[in-house]
């Protein structure tokens, strides 16, 4: 028989719960360890469902660190061991990026160039559209290939110019520049930082940014960490939508990274290297964040 529901209601009435224990012969020292158990499940029921909530809002892409930061920024402090535990036992967890594959076919006829960045990938809020990074990834669909160019802020890892086709051109990596000059107007001298893909050493890429007042820069041939923050970014973007479903059209691929850029990762998905804000917020602060990742 479970007589602790006796003793808790003796309990709320006020009336001796000593007396109560030594009624019905159950120590003080149980009965206030089985409500302190009882207390500390209620509360990792809760902070479950919040850990769930968060994890069913990203799309099933937060691990503990995010959800961690998603919870503090609530107002609710909770150890981050507690959270993987709890998110370990829903049977959910977190996505991370599979290893880069290079896909940028180089030009070896191409025209030196500098290395402007020189691995400098250190995030600034005071330093947005100064340095800027470009790459072209491919998504598969059963229509055929679709090529993603990007352009990005290295100094909040915001996506600040986008364009998609269904060729590799010039044309490409030209769209995607022009998408971010328009939207950001930067100043002159801003730098465009790149691969030696054939389409960024190009005359008419070169053509496109002395009109804008952009000066290129290149990583050394065959090291992908020059551009990093490019090729982590489409290491995210293929663990987090891509690689999680079939894509029977070109038109739904492009729907699709339209509402992962624009309504996703600029504006919430939050960023280790930002100090877990997102690249949005990260824009509106001046707080220094750890540097242990470049995206």
């Amino acid at each position: 028989m479970n007589v602790y529901p006796f003793i808790e209601a003796e309990q709320a009435g006020k009336r001796n719960m000593k007396r109560a224990c030594e009624l019905l012969q159950v120590s003080r020292s149980a009965y206030y360890r089985r409500n302190h158990v009882s207390d500390r499940a209620r509360a990792d029921q809760d902070l479950t469902a919040q850990i769930i909530a968060i994890h069913d809002a990203s799309k099933g892409t937060y691990g503990a660190p995010r959800i961690h930061a998603e919870l503090a920024a609530a107002g609710r402090r909770h150890g981050r061991k507690r959270i993987a535990r709890l998110l370990h036992g829903t049977g959910r967890r977190g996505r991370s990026p599979r290893r880069w594959r290079v896909t940028t076919v180089p030009d070896p006829a191409a025209s030196a160039r500098p290395d402007l960045i020189q691995r400098g990938f250190a995030p600034d809020p005071a330093a947005v559209d100064t340095r800027w990074c470009g790459d072209i990834t491919y998504i598969n669909t059963w229509e055929g290939w679709l090529y993603l160019a990007t352009v990005i802020d290295l100094a909040s890892r915001r996506v600040v110019g986008w364009a998609v086709a269904e060729h590799l051109r010039t044309d490409l990596v030209d769209a995607a520049l022009t998408d971010a000059v328009h939207r950001h107007r930067p100043a002159d001298g801003l730098i465009f930082h790149s691969d030696r893909g054939c389409q960024y050493v190009s005359a008419q890429h070169a053509r496109l940014a002395n009109r804008h007042g952009v000066r290129l820069s290149v990583g050394r041939r065959g090291q992908c960490w020059d551009n990093a923050v490019a090729e982590s970014f489409f290491a995210t973007i293929k663990t987090e939508l891509v690689h999680r479903q079939a894509w029977p059209t070109r038109t739904a691929a492009r729907k699709a990274i339209f509402e992962y850029i624009e309504g996703w990762y600029n504006t919430r998905r939050r960023h280790s290297s930002l100090g877990y804000l997102s690249p949005t917020a990260y824009e509106a602060s001046r707080i220094d964040p750890p540097l242990s990742k470049v995206a």
